[in-house]
């Protein structure tokens, strides 16, 4: 519940947001220099990326990755840095398989509840 709270202030989180596109920028180099072993790996992981990327609506999308020896369902809103890349956002989820599959199981129940609203 005090999350919810925190939420409640997004003014002030949004200021944040809209200085924070540079400070992943800035941290992505750091995430780029731990996984320099895998540097070759991610260029053909990237081709992988987009090949298991899924657009959902505008600037968001579903993608298929794997991530520490782990497949994850990411569904996430993307963002433009300023070289006109296109970088995951905070807003999202990743699940893993056993959490997509009971997504997947409850969908028509889901759908039914949107129906009745």
């Amino acid at each position: 519940s005090f999350k919810n709270k925190d939420i409640s202030k997004s003014p002030h989180t949004l200021k944040r947001k809209q200085a924070a596109p540079e400070k992943p920028a800035a941290k992505k180099p750091k995430g780029g220099e731990s996984s320099k072993p895998g540097g070759t790996s991610k260029g053909s992981g990237n081709k992988d990326k987009d090949d298991n990327k899924f657009q959902i609506g505008k600037m968001r999308y579903v993608s298929v990755r794997e991530f520490k020896g782990k497949c994850l369902i990411d569904i996430r809103e993307y963002w433009m840095d300023q070289e006109g890349e296109m970088k995951p956002g905070r807003k999202g989820i990743s699940l893993n398989p056993e959490q997509w599959n009971q997504l997947k199981d409850q969908i028509s129940e889901i759908d039914d509840a949107v129906k009745a609203i």
